[in-house]
């Protein structure tokens, strides 16, 4: 708000000056020439009679000369003050005009209506910095699962696009420099409601100082910061930041899941996606032969490293070795877009072929190529720009690598669960036949689309009837918080995923497993099975009756109604 008095006041100096001198001047006139009233008295207006004189005339209405008819003189000075005005008001109305188009104040006034708004939220809130893809994605997930989101982003026309996205929720958004500090703080990030710092800028540099001046100005706020080079990893984690997601590393982990144990991958997939995507089908990536793989860059890197780790020889493709390095056994010198290329890579004998060079035409082009000379190759495709999302599922790669999907999974994930993220840890300790069974449970319980995961505390505010049920004595197990509170001999559509308590953590616990006060739970299944359970958790009616099979009755005029009824 200081700045924008003080950008009004700067402008509007020189147009405020000329209308006080104007208006002056044309009272005094006023007031020193003398009138003459009927009689032939002379007589002399007062400055209050002037300035009102001075006021109307000034509107160009005009209601008359007052309180006699004017002289002559008198004609002639207001004449001279009516032109005078007019000009004084033309120009403060110009200079009125140009302050409204001027850039710096229309700034201003949009960082204060911002500022304003970000102050009004009374619910928990996610600071995102950066929309872009990766952002975008982000937003839209968020907002679908009905969290409050800010927004910080550098490109005033990407400002403008969100606020044009048919979001669940309002979502305040700013352009400027995240990594300002002031900007950090007017987007609220000293806020009691702020509970998160998201940086998936397309600068590590800036990522890095949004991480630094956010543990700086508040410490105990969560930050995620999206990174791709192990430097900035380093110097994030030297700050504290709490979790660093590099989209390049994190697919090629995934794939090598998916060549190891399939089904621990089905089963990521399956709990990470938006609950209104349909399940999507297994893959099978060969591991019997070579893979060629086109781009040695950031992302080439880690899928050539992980490739090697699973004991698959893979021949690197790369137009300027110079720049981005080769493998000890060297490298094809060329995009692999043309066929000779492919061909000295000996595509024909290949089982699989991953393009992923920087550039969308160049790997779909690597896709159209390679089909041709080998129709059987498994194909995975990197997919970059969001806006050739069509072309992609035409070209219909066997696995899809969209970095921006990748970050906003994994952070949407590490907003909105937590415990999922523990729980992909431990599951990975496990072997693939496991991963099979719990996905067989999992079909069992969805609708054919992909589950809803949710997180359940048992404390006094968010489950009051089981933790005072487990107060008093009560058992209270799995089995009855996943039992229909409508009809108790049903179970709901939903399998618990983990239990962490103090001391233990359980995958996939038993219905037999009894609860406790502190108790974390996390499970999937379908959305509605989430509304149904949290009615059994906080409503003692409903959680009596799933324990007992009994509902006491509420209210006044039905315990009177129970206890004559057992009387009689």
């Amino acid at each position: 708000m200081d700045n924008i008095v003080y950008i009004i006041f700067r402008r509007m100096r020189a147009p405020l000056l000329a209308l006080v001198i104007t208006y002056s001047l044309a009272m005094l006139g006023l007031v020193l020439v003398p009138g003459q009233d009927p009689q032939g008295n002379v007589w002399h207006l007062d400055f209050f009679h002037a300035f009102y004189f001075v006021s109307f005339m000034a509107t160009t209405v005009g209601f008359g000369e007052i309180p006699y008819e004017f002289t002559d003189a008198q004609r002639l000075w207001a004449t001279f003050s009516i032109y005078a005005t007019v000009v004084a008001w033309v120009y403060s109305i110009g200079a009125v005009i140009a302050l409204l188009q001027n850039q710096t104040f229309l700034r201003a006034l949009r960082e204060d209506v911002y500022a304003t708004r970000v102050k009004r939220l009374r619910e928990p809130f996610y600071l995102v910095c950066g929309y872009g893809d990766t952002g975008r994605e982000l937003v839209e997930s968020l907002t679908e699962r009905d969290k409050h989101v800010v927004v910080v982003e550098i490109d005033q026309d990407r400002v403008s696009s969100l606020k044009l996205e048919n979001l669940r929720q309002y979502v305040p958004a700013i352009s400027g420099d995240a990594g300002r500090p002031q900007i950090l703080l007017d987007a609220g990030l000293r806020h009691s409601q702020c509970t998160s710092v998201v940086a998936v800028t397309n600068k590590n540099e800036i990522n890095l100082k949004i991480a630094i001046t956010s543990k700086l100005l508040r410490e105990d706020i969560t930050v995620i910061c999206r990174a791709d080079s192990l430097e900035v990893e380093a110097n994030m984690a030297s700050f504290g930041t709490d979790y660093i997601v590099d989209p390049f590393d994190t697919f090629a982990n995934l794939l090598a899941i998916a060549l190891q144990a399939p089904c621990m991958y089905l089963l990521h997939e399956w709990l990470s996606g938006m609950s209104d995507e349909l399940l999507q089908e297994p893959i099978y990536p060969p591991s019997d032969g070579f893979w060629i793989l086109c781009g040695y860059g950031r992302f080439g890197k880690a899928v050539y490293k992980h490739l090697q780790q699973q004991g698959i020889r893979t021949v690197i493709i790369e137009a300027y070795p110079d720049a981005t390095g080769s493998p000890p056994e060297g490298c094809v010198i060329g995009w692999g877009t043309e066929a000779v290329t492919l061909q000295e890579a000996n595509i024909e004998k290949a089982v699989g072929l991953v393009a992923g060079t920087h550039d969308d035409t160049n790997n779909l082009s690597i896709v159209m190529s390679a089909r041709e000379l080998n129709p059987d190759l498994f194909i995975i495709a990197r997919h970059n720009l969001r806006e050739n999302q069509a072309l992609f599922d035409a070209a219909e790669a066997n696995l899809v690598m969209y970095p921006a999907r990748i970050i906003a999974d994994k952070i949407r994930v590490l907003l909105g669960t937590p415990l999922h993220n523990e729980f992909e840890q431990l599951a990975r300790s496990k072997d693939d036949e496991w991963a099979c069974e719990l996905i067989s449970r999992v079909v069992a319980v969805t609708n054919k689309e992909v589950p809803e995961v949710w997180e359940v505390t048992l404390n006094r505010q968010d489950t009051h009837a089981v933790c005072a049920a487990v107060s008093a004595g009560s058992d209270v197990f799995i089995d009855h918080i996943i039992a229909d509170p409508r009809e108790r001999s049903h179970r709901l559509p939903c399998v618990a995923l983990l239990l962490k308590r103090a001391n233990s953590t359980i995958l996939v616990p038993e219905a037999d497993t009894r609860l406790r006060e502190n108790d974390h739970l996390l499970f999937c299944g379908q959305p509605q099975a989430a509304d149904r359970m949290d009615w059994t958790l906080q409503n003692e009616h409903a959680l009596s009756y799933v324990l007992t099979g009994e509902a006491p009755p509420q209210g006044w005029v039905w315990k009177v109604f129970k206890r004559r009824t057992k009387e009689s």
